[in-house]
């Protein structure tokens, strides 16, 4: 029998900002949008919770992929990690 992969999810690129948690980190993506009247860019901002099996620290840029919930807020494990935070 073939072992099917799981191909659903989405992928996404962020920012560790917190590992303070037993095997947690909290990604924060940033996006930007023009206003609707203004036409001003706007930063934006979102935090996720991820699965930290690949031992990310703050300042680490990762990858994380949406799966089943984990817990109460992670619904994202981590990937890869694309950029080591060179300031330690």
């Amino acid at each position: 029998m073939d072992k099917k992969s799981n191909t659903t999810g989405k992928y996404f690129l962020g920012k560790v900002i917190s590992d303070k948690m037993t095997n947690t980190i909290v990604v924060s993506l940033e996006y930007k949008s023009r206003h609707p009247l203004y036409k001003k860019i706007i930063k934006h901002s979102k935090k996720l919770y991820s699965e930290n099996n690949l031992q990310a620290i703050i300042g680490d840029v990762v990858k994380i992929k949406e799966v089943r919930p984990l817990s109460k807020l992670k619904r994202f494990t981590t990937i890869e990690i694309i950029k080591k935070n060179s300031n330690l």
